[in-house]
C-alpha cells in the first residue's frame, strides 16, 4: 500500500508540474491570441469583448489557478478554433471526445498485433539454435526496426491499398457509421505502427532468454529433472520478460499517446493530427489539454509496469 502510494503522489505531482510548465510556456510566446481568432479586421471593441470572454485579462496565476480547478472539475475549457456554430466555440472535452476512441482503438489494434507476433516469434527464435533461422530473422527485424514510420505507412497504402486492393487509401470509415468498416480500415495502419515495434520487441525477448538460459538456475532446474518446456516456459519465459516489460511499457504509451505520422498518412482524425493541427492553428487550450493527456497516458502506463513487475516477480520492492 506504501508503495502504490508513493506513486500515486508522484503521478499527481508530475502533472501539475507539466501543467504549470505547458501553461507558462504558452504565455510567453509571441502573439497575439484574440488577434488570430478575429482577423486583422476586428473593431477594438469586439477585441475587448472577447478578451473578456476568454478571460485574458486577469493575471496569468489568476488563469492557471482557474484552469487547473476547471480541469480537475472536468471542464477542460473551450477552443480557439473550433466551433459548434459561428457564435459557439466547442468545448475541448467534446473536441478531445470525438478524436480520442480513433487514437484508443488504433492503440489497441496495434498492441494485439504486437504482443500476438513478437511474443511467439521472440520465444521460438531463442529456442531454435538455428544459425540460418537466426540470421534471416536478423536480417528481418533489423530492415522493420530501420525503416521510418511513413515511409512504411506509404509501403502499407501502396501495397495493401492500391495493388492488392484490401483498402481504400483515404476511405476513412467512422466508428459511429460502421464499426466493422472502422476496425477493418484500421487493421492497416495498426500493421504500420506494430512492425518495427514487433521486430524490436522479438528481438529484446529472444536477447533476454538467450541471457536467462545460461543462469544458474536454468542448470538447476534441469538437474532437478524438469523438462527443457517447463524450464522454457515456466522459468526462463517468465524471468526473460520482466525487461520486455518496461519495453512494452514505452510501447503502449507512446502508441496511446498518438501515431501523429501514421494518422496523417492514412487520414485518422486521431489525438495525433489533432494535436499537430492546433499546435499549428495556436489554439492553446487544446495543446495544453493534449500534454497533460500525453503526461498523464505515460506516467499510468509507468505505473501499471511497476505493478506488474511485483506481479511477476514479488520481491521487487
Amino acid at each position: 500500500m506504501k508503495y502504490l502510494g508513493k506513486k500515486i503522489i508522484t503521478l499527481i505531482m508530475t502533472l501539475f508540474l507539466v501543467s504549470a510548465a505547458a501553461f507558462l510556456a504558452f504565455q510567453i510566446i509571441p502573439g497575439d491570441v484574440v488577434a488570430s481568432i478575429l482577423g486583422t479586421e476586428a473593431t477594438p471593441e469586439r477585441e475587448a469583448q472577447l478578451r473578456e470572454e476568454l478571460g485574458l485579462n486577469d493575471p496569468p496565476l489568476v488563469r492557471y489557478v482557474g484552469w487547473v480547478t476547471g480541469v480537475m472539475k472536468g471542464d477542460l475549457g473551450v477552443s480557439y478554433r473550433y466551433s459548434r456554430n459561428m457564435n459557439e466555440m466547442m468545448p475541448v472535452a467534446e473536441l478531445i471526445g470525438d478524436k480520442l476512441p480513433v487514437t484508443l482503438w488504433l492503440a489497441a489494434v496495434s498492441l494485439v498485433l504486437i504482443i500476438a507476433v513478437s511474443i511467439p516469434l521472440g520465444v521460438v527464435w531463442a529456442k531454435s539454435g538455428s544459425h540460418v533461422l537466426d540470421a534471416i530473422l536478423g536480417v528481418i527485424t533489423q530492415a522493420a526496426m530501420a525503416v521510418p514510420s511513413f515511409f512504411l505507412g506509404i509501403l502499407v497504402t501502396y501495397l495493401f491499398g492500391i495493388l492488392l486492393k484490401c483498402f481504400s487509401p483515404g476511405g476513412y470509415v467512422s466508428y459511429e457509421t460502421d464499426f466493422a468498416g472502422f476496425l477493418g480500415y484500421l487493421f492497416f495502419p495498426a500493421m504500420s505502427v506494430a512492425l518495427p515495434k514487433i521486430a524490436m520487441t522479438a528481438r529484446f525477448l529472444r536477447n533476454s532468454m538467450l541471457t536467462e538460459m545460461n543462469a544458474d538456475y536454468v542448470r538447476t532446474a534441469y538437474s532437478k529433472g524438469c523438462g527443457k518446456e517447463r524450464v522454457m516456459y515456466v522459468h526462463v519465459l517468465r524471468n526473460a520478460m520482466l525487461p520486455v516489460v518496461t519495453f512494452l511499457g514505452m510501447i503502449v504509451a507512446e502508441i496511446v499517446a498518438g501515431s501523429v505520422v501514421i494518422e496523417q498518412v492514412f487520414g485518422l482524425p486521431g489525438i495525433g493530427r489533432l494535436l499537430i493541427s492546433s499546435i499549428s492553428t495556436r489554439d492553446f487550450p487544446v495543446v495544453e489539454i493534449l500534454i497533460l493527456y500525453i503526461t498523464f497516458v505515460v506516467i499510468f502506463v509507468y505505473f501499471l509496469v511497476d505493478i506488474l513487475y511485483k506481479v511477476i516477480d514479488p520481491r521487487i520492492s
